[in-house]
């Protein structure tokens, strides 16, 4: 009886000292584990990283200086401005109606003894195009007529001075009233004479050889002068862009001989939807300046583009195939020239037929950060972008409230306060490192090398 009463004793005695043991056990990592958990590392230099500490730990990321450059990370100080929101609309380079194109035609009828300037050549106003050797009586009858009127005229000068000499009398002051009013008649006969074979194609010069008895038989065709209104400053550089009569074809009066093309002035011609109408109508109204991509352009081999565009006008029209309506933005062309076997020749850094894409604004947002598109990175349904504090990456959420395929615009509510600097790009690379880091179970500051690898956090 006595010894079972010990062995109860006994056991009792060891099931408290355990339960005691492990109490203590509790107490203690309650109290003491926290104290040997490190630290949370500080921003690079010995400073705190203003704002990181209320974000999460997965959010900050340490980059070296040459890790920076292989991801090709620039960082730039936020800036509060205004952005208008595009559309982008397709379009091509145009002639401008009027303008762009001049059609060069045969005073008179005749056959084409020379053809002076071919496809591809440059011509200045006044150079020599054609040559035609007139085969129509209507010019050689007004050749004839001022011919006549000239030598009349000189006739009726001679009698006037015969009489001048005789002396004041009734018949002789009469004689002079007649002969004076012949005068005033050949005078009027030269001038009409000489304004039709002046529209005739004759130049000032054939025109008084004509007067002094030798008739002109050729006529020279030249490249018209620069056109009054709605031209560009300057003389044009004409290129011929198509011949319409061969060698030897006889022609006709007003008959298309060819076409000159001046490409100094143009149009960006944009097509656009019915239901972009009104916003496009606004853009014009207000004046708003337009962007142009222009397809296949090399701006480096060209100098900057001096120029704004804007909506000139748009078309009351729409295409029946296609469903759109044009607009129009002009644009002034830039060329050089080259010379070879002695012949000049142009080269323009826009043509028409070339593709263009405008980008149009059609809304106004004032008080707005502006990205690069790069800058932002989504992320399960979140946008962030990620401030640099020296070498220090912070991820930071943002409210997106415009992107396109170049920009991104994120409202001014406090996420980020203009001043800090924000990554410029490279902010899918910077997501994935973070991505990386937080998957592996890293700490906080994991310094991403040069070469790629990663070290341990602090």
């Amino acid at each position: 009886m006595s010894s079972t009463v010990l062995r109860f004793g006994r056991r009792l005695f060891v099931g408290g000292a355990l339960a005691a043991l492990i109490a203590a056990t509790v107490l203690l990592q309650d109290t003491w584990w926290p104290l040997l958990e490190p630290a949370p590392p500080k921003a690079a230099g010995g400073e705190a990283d203003h704002g990181a500490a209320d974000a999460p730990e997965r959010d900050v990321l340490e980059l070296s200086p040459q890790a920076r450059k292989n991801l090709g990370v620039v960082s730039k100080p936020v800036v509060v401005t205004d952005f208008r929101r595009t559309i982008l609309v397709p379009g091509e380079i145009t002639d401008r109606p009027g303008i762009s194109d001049r059609g060069v035609t045969s005073p008179a009828v005749g056959i084409v003894t020379q053809v002076h300037a071919f496809p591809g050549d440059t011509v200045q106003p006044g150079q020599k195009l054609f040559t035609v050797r007139l085969l129509s009586e209507y010019v050689q009858n007004a050749q004839a007529e001022l011919f006549k009127a000239v030598r009349e005229t000189e006739l009726a000068q001679e009698k006037r001075a015969r009489l001048a000499q005789i002396g004041e009398g009734a018949i002789a002051g009469s004689r002079l009233i007649e002969i004076d009013q012949q005068l005033r008649r050949f005078a009027a006969e030269i001038t009409s004479r000489r304004q039709e074979l002046l529209a005739r194609g004759l130049l000032p010069g054939q025109i008084q050889e004509v007067e002094a008895g030798r008739f002109v038989s050729t006529v020279e065709i030249v490249a018209p002068p620069p056109a009054a209104a709605g031209a560009a400053e300057g003389d044009p550089t004409y290129e011929v862009q198509e011949l319409k009569a061969e060698l030897g074809t006889q022609v006709q009066a007003g008959q298309l001989l060819g076409v000159l093309a001046d490409h100094r002035l143009l149009y960006a011609e944009g097509h656009a939807f019915k239901r972009e109408a009104p916003a496009l109508e606004r853009a014009a109204q207000l004046g708003w300046p337009v962007e142009i991509e222009f397809a296949e352009d090399d701006p480096t081999a060209w100098p900057p583009l001096g120029q704004a565009f804007a909506i000139r006008h748009l078309a009351n029209t729409v295409d029946r195939e296609s469903r759109t309506f044009d607009f129009f933005v002009p644009l002034e062309n830039q060329s050089r020239r080259y010379e070879k076997d002695g012949l000049a020749f142009t080269v323009w850094r826009f043509r028409p037929g070339q593709r263009v894409r405008l980008h149009v604004p059609v809304e106004e947002l004032r008080g707005v950060i502006v990205l690069p598109a790069a800058a932002v990175v989504r992320d399960t349904g979140e946008s962030y972008v990620f401030r640099q504090n020296g070498d220090l990456f912070d991820r930071l959420p943002v409210n997106v409230l415009h992107e396109d395929r170049r920009s991104v615009v994120i409202a001014n509510d406090g996420s980020v306060a203009p001043g800090w600097y924000l990554a410029q790009g490279s902010a899918a690379s910077l997501n994935r490192v973070l991505e990386a880091q937080a998957a592996s179970g890293m700490a906080v500051g994991t310094h991403v090398h040069a070469d790629g690898t990663v070290h341990g956090g602090h």
